[in-house]
């Protein structure tokens, strides 16, 4: 009797290292997610997290290495690599908020841009904006103004998430709304890589722990132990 073929990782870095400004910041990474899978990225301030995510985002190359979406190299080819971004969604740690347009107003501005409508009020009632649906931005906190991001994610719907420290300026109600959205789309296939300095609860991720570039110095408190 055959067995079937194990499938291979929908995202594969393979020896993969980055440089910015004549300095490497990630070496030799190797890591796979599957269909539904999640990857957790810590590690100290400057030690990659976000240079992570832009690479997988196509915002900066690797220096060494491969990264494969299907088997195909991303960074070969702009062909694969259009067809690749058309199935990303990138939160970034700025948030891209036009101050002085609605709640509503900038979550269909990524909805029209995407070619897709009707989803966007839906997201933001489900992200507790939904009395502020026609306040100016300007006028979020920094709590909600996160919220505001995280519904764009919903409207949007792509399948492969990267998120930039999701959780930061959320109370504890939206920590577990942050929660239960990943959880929700990874059953739905979705993959999503956090770059997080704090606890998300995501049932069976991956983790990755980037190590710190340079020796930290020994600080008052070192010193006072």
């Amino acid at each position: 009797m055959m067995r079937n073929p194990t499938p291979i990782p929908r995202i594969l870095l393979n020896n993969v290292s980055c440089m910015r400004n004549a300095q490497t910041v990630l070496r030799d990474i190797n890591v796979s997610v599957h269909d539904g899978g999640a990857l957790v990225l810590t590690g100290a301030n400057g030690s990659g997290k976000t240079t992570f995510l832009r690479m997988l985002a196509g915002f900066c190359a690797p220096s060494a290495g491969e990264i494969l979406w299907d088997g195909h190299d991303i960074t070969s080819s702009s062909g694969v690599y259009d067809q690749y971004k058309l199935l990303l969604n990138w939160l970034p740690l700025k948030d891209a908020i036009k101050e002085k347009k609605t709640v509503l107003h900038n979550v269909r501005l990524f909805e029209f841009l995407e070619g897709k409508q009707g989803r966007s009020m839906e997201a933001i009632e489900f992200m507790g904006l939904g009395r502020l649906a026609n306040e100016e931005a300007r006028l979020l906190s920094m709590g909600q103004r996160k919220r505001l991001q995280l519904a764009r994610l919903l409207a949007i719907d792509r399948p492969f998430w990267l998120l930039d420290e999701p959780s930061v300026a959320l109370d504890a109600e939206g920590v577990k709304l942050l929660e239960y959205i990943i959880d929700a789309h990874r059953k739905k296939g979705g993959i999503v890589i956090v770059a997080t300095h704090q606890q998300i609860r995501i049932e069976d991720a991956m983790s990755l722990r980037l190590p710190e570039r340079f020796p930290r110095r020994k600080t008052l408190v070192d010193m006072l132990r």
